[in-house]
């Protein structure tokens, strides 16, 4: 035993761990096949009815997910009332993707949790933003301010879209420009 470079446990175990991480990759690569294959169309809902927020596919090794935050630029908020609003709108996003989209927010975490900042430059296309991320049933949160500092009470300041597919979220607020 002690000529040996490797002797006969060694060489088992390390076939049982690279076996072991073939088998497992390839079950997460099946398993993410078969939630690509899970029917992305939403469901048919009356008029006035609450809407579920359409739980798509769990992400693959691959797949970019991200939040992002639309920042009403005409209020002129400094950076630090920027930065708190913000918070609040990604916080916000996140409690209800736990009830709303939990798979979609894992992936979204397992990707880093990317966060963008974008501007608008009225409340009229802040709400425009909002609709259309509803419409493709995103989640959204829409903060509104208190109105203890710089802005007037109830201002609607930040909309949080996401987390979700970037490819879904950019073809909502893909046009807007970095803050």
């Amino acid at each position: 035993m002690g000529d040996k470079l490797l002797d006969t446990s060694q060489i088992i175990n390390g076939l049982a761990v690279m076996i072991s991480f073939f088998v497992g990759y390839k079950y997460a690569l099946k398993r993410g096949e078969a939630c690509a294959k899970i029917d992305e169309s939403p469901s048919e809902t009356p008029e006035g009815a609450a809407v579920a927020v359409a739980d798509k596919t769990y992400g693959g090794f691959n797949d970019n997910y991200k939040m992002v935050l639309v920042v009403r630029n005409d209020l002129k908020m400094g950076k630090g009332k920027i930065a708190s609003q913000c918070s609040h709108g990604a916080v916000g996003a996140y409690q209800r993707a736990v009830t709303r989209t939990p798979r979609l927010l894992r992936a979204w975490e397992n990707c880093g949790c990317a966060k963008i900042a974008v501007r608008v430059d009225s409340e009229a296309e802040l709400m425009s933003i909002k609709r259309s991320a509803e419409q493709r049933h995103l989640n959204t949160c829409l903060i509104r301010d208190a109105g203890r500092t710089q802005i007037e009470p109830n201002s609607k300041t930040v909309l949080a879209v996401g987390p979700a597919a970037a490819v879904e979220i950019d073809r909502v607020t893909g046009h807007l420009k970095l803050l």
